[in-house]
């Protein structure tokens, strides 16, 4: 085994910031005092009043850097995070580590970030404040590679932070100020500007306006959200309209705030103002809409903002509210969604609170997701498996509200108990099993012994805790599933907890207890003419058949499987099928059959993205290349299956037989090769990107391959990379480079990444090969 050397390896990755949508105006002060801070300080926190950009700026300051960082930048978002106690998931899911875990335990994160030299951004920590700090002092400890850039409206309180208070835009002084012309010395104002030409292309500034623009900004105290909500009522006022009614506004609704700190008035004063100037229709909305977390389309907004007001009533205030910049619109794939702004949600959880109508507006958010999970279900096993996949992952922080909001409570556990338990298949998919855990046993927790979804919602949570290959704890849950099963006389719920026990034989290598198991299962689900756990059936029978030698029979069993998902045009099972029917093809001896049967379960493994499916059909590929005495591609293979089981925190010996199959495999590669030659090409394979993994896999060739190293013109590599490439060649170290080159040492290592992967190397010695061969060339 190799576990020990593999999880000190690190895959080269582009980060996740989120592409800018409007310009960037201003603060070059603020973000040299940012870089200048993280590079004395592993925590710099963006501390500062809503609306002041920190979120603009800390992702401005990761973007410029990320080149400085092997692995680049990436970020952590917390504005949709209810539970602080999923910290660590909502980090698994946005750093894309996948994967099962505890749900509150962050040492699953920590170690994939141990050997990582990467910027994180960590947004929006106020409402969530001690989770993140524990969180941030556990990378700070045990990542040294890893700098974090947090944003929260107050300091996070953990040992070695820095903080930057983000001030709001320079503005003029009214009392001193300066000649109409300066205006644009002031980034308030250039800010200005740029909105106002965003939403009235044809405004221009005359001679008069300068003075007029200075005071308006510095009246909106500078702030970015409070003077692009100004900005945008240019539509329909002048210029000078626009400075009188903010006058009269902040006089007027200021006073009943004096407690509050003069900026913190201006801004409520303005989205005040911009709320009366709404309808009352597009008030309601506003209040109503508020409620959703992250984005959400507008068949959702319909339902829950309805109640008084109709389908059209609602698609005509979502229109307005976007026409006034009240609500973001966003366009994925097609379809349209729309997002409140932090502070502009805030502001209308406020007015739903006074309307008194929040539990009901929140109940009617549970009770969209509930209906949204149950069409999942119904729909799951046909054509719509990726759109289904895609849906729900837009809308998977609305989907832990609806959860958040029933589960903790006894009249409304069953009710997320359901909705957990239909979602099955989606968690599985995208590596969520600790979270699934965490949301299945907190409704357990609350529901009445006797509630009848009961049974399904143990059957679940025994199932992830199989998958996190936490036997001891899913066998006593399916032990009280079949005895209310039994109780209930719910066949259907019997035929589901045997089968689930006759995989936890089969993860236990109980080969003839999980056929006996099995096969009872899928004999009920005919019966039943259920066709989910009849797939199920036929895939793991099929399996577990084929691996106590009646190889005819268990490939018999996945060939009924494929077809008959085939012509459902079903990805999941059928791909499952596939990987068994090469599991199988291998023990006959027939690579050619078992190759093509594996090759086809990744390219639909590929297409939904099933990573932990993905890890045991590249690790069934490099057994292949090894039968096939092809073990340099064997050991790249396996190092490429190394990295999916690391990103998704599981590994072959979680799974029986599975396990001696692939030991007794990996050693023959080693074997042949040499432990040196093994380690160089399974390192290889492990550093690959999990693109380019599944393309090697499949041994498909991109353009941007397909060139040989020898072959590569001088145009490969960018000036500075020939640069360094030229004094690697030469034996100098990063350090000596960087003082060669008067850079930062960091910039040197980044670049030299960038050659090692352009020219497909592994090593500085294959640098130096390279260019004495184009010299001599």
């Amino acid at each position: 085994m190799v576990s020990s050397a593999r999880s000190a390896r690190v895959r080269e990755s582009a980060g996740n910031l989120p592409v800018d949508v409007t310009s960037f105006v201003g603060r070059r002060h603020e973000i040299t005092r940012t870089k200048r801070l993280l590079a004395e300080s592993r925590l710099v926190t963006l501390t500062g009043q809503g609306g002041v950009g920190k979120t603009r700026l800390a992702l401005r300051v990761a973007s410029s850097m990320r080149r400085i960082f092997r692995d680049k930048a990436w970020c952590v978002g917390l504005e949709e995070l209810r539970d602080g106690t999923l910290l660590a998931e909502a980090a698994i899911e946005q750093l894309s580590l996948g994967g099962p875990s505890s749900g509150t335990d962050v040492d699953a994160v920590v170690e994939h970030l141990r050997h990582r030299e990467m910027l994180l951004v960590l947004d929006n920590c106020e409402h969530v404040i001690e989770d993140a700090a524990l969180f941030v002092d556990s990378v700070l400890r045990w990542c040294p590679g890893v700098r974090i850039l947090a944003t929260s409206r107050q300091s996070l309180g953990v040992a070695g932070e820095a903080t930057l208070v983000v001030p709001p835009m320079q503005i003029p002084d009214l009392d001193d100020p300066p000649p109409p012309e300066s205006y644009e010395q002031f980034s308030s104002v250039r800010l200005f500007l740029d909105r106002a030409r965003s939403t009235v292309p044809e405004f221009e500034v005359t001679a008069e306006d300068g003075a007029v623009l200075m005071r308006l900004c510095a009246r909106l105290d500078g702030n970015p959200l409070a003077i692009e909500l100004a900005a945008v009522r240019l539509r329909s006022l002048s210029l000078q309209q626009l400075e009188e009614r903010l006058v009269e506004r902040y006089n007027l609704l200021s006073e009943g705030r004096r407690g509050a700190p003069p900026r913190q008035q201006s801004l409520r004063a303005l989205i005040d103002w911009s709320y009366e100037l709404c309808s009352e229709q597009d008030r309601i909305a506003w209040a109503r809409v508020s409620v959703f977390a992250g984005s959400f389309g507008l068949a959702a907004a319909e339902h829950v903002a309805s109640n008084g007001l109709s389908r059209v009533d609602v698609l005509g205030s979502m229109h307005s509210l976007v026409d006034q910049s009240i609500l973001v619109r966003e366009e994925e794939a097609g379809e349209v969604r729309f997002r409140l702004l932090h502070a502009l949600r805030d502001y209308g959880q406020e007015r739903l609170d006074a309307s008194g109508e929040r539990q009901r507006v929140l109940a009617r958010h549970h009770e969209w997701y509930a209906e949204l999970a149950d069409r999942f279900a119904a729909d799951w096993l046909g054509p719509h498996q990726t759109a289904w996949v895609r849906e729900l992952r837009l809308d998977l922080d609305n989907l832990r509200l609806a959860l958040d909001t029933a589960a903790h409570e006894r009249r409304t556990a069953a009710g997320a108990l359901r909705l957990a338990s239909r979602l099955t298949p989606f968690w599985s998919i995208r590596g969520l099993n600790g979270e699934a855990r965490h949301w299945l046993e907190t409704a357990l927790e609350h529901v009445p012994p006797d509630t009848p979804e009961r049974p399904a919602g143990l059957r679940a949570t025994a199932w992830f805790a199989l998958l996190q290959g936490d036997t001891s704890t899913a066998l006593p849950l399916l032990e009280e599933a079949a005895a209310l099963a039994a109780e209930h006389d719910d066949e259907y719920e019997v035929a589901h907890v045997t089968q689930i026990r006759g995989m936890a034989a089969f993860f236990r290598d109980d080969l003839a207890e999980a056929e006996e198991l099995l096969a009872d299962a899928l004999g009920r689900f005919r019966d039943l003419e259920a066709v989910y756990g009849e797939w199920f059936g036929l895939f793991a029978l099929g399996l577990v058949k084929g691996l106590r030698g009646d190889r005819d029979g268990g490939i018999a069993l996945l060939r009924e499987c494929i077809e008959a998902a085939t012509g459902r045009g079903e990805l999941l099972w059928r791909s499952a099928a596939l990987w068994a029917s090469a599991h199988i093809e291998i023990l006959r001896g027939a690579s050619a059959r078992a190759e093509t049967a594996a090759k086809e379960a990744l390219r639909l493994q590929r297409t939904l993205d099933n990573r932990l499916s993905s890890a045991f059909t590249i690790d069934i590929l490099a057994w292949i290349a090894h039968g096939l005495g092809r073990d340099e591609r064997a050991a790249r293979l396996f190092g490429a299956a190394s990295a999916v089981w690391d990103a998704v925190r599981a590994a072959p010996e979680y799974y029986g037989r599975f396990q001696s199959s692939h030991d007794e495999n990996e050693q023959g590669a080693r074997r042949a090769l040499g432990d040196r030659a093994y380690r160089e090409a399974f390192d290889r394979g492990y550093e690959m990107s999990p693109e380019s993994a599944v393309d090697y896999a499949l041994e498909l060739k991109r353009t941007t391959r397909s060139v040989a190293p020898d072959e590569l013109t001088a145009t490969t590599l960018t000036k500075r990379e020939r640069e360094i490439a030229e004094l690697v060649a030469q034996g100098r170290t990063n350090k000596e480079i960087a003082e060669t080159l008067v850079i930062a040492q960091r910039t040197v290592e980044g670049h030299v990444q960038h050659i090692l992967t352009k020219l497909d190397f592994s090593s500085r010695a294959q640098i130096a090969g390279w260019l004495a061969g184009r010299r001599s060339s």
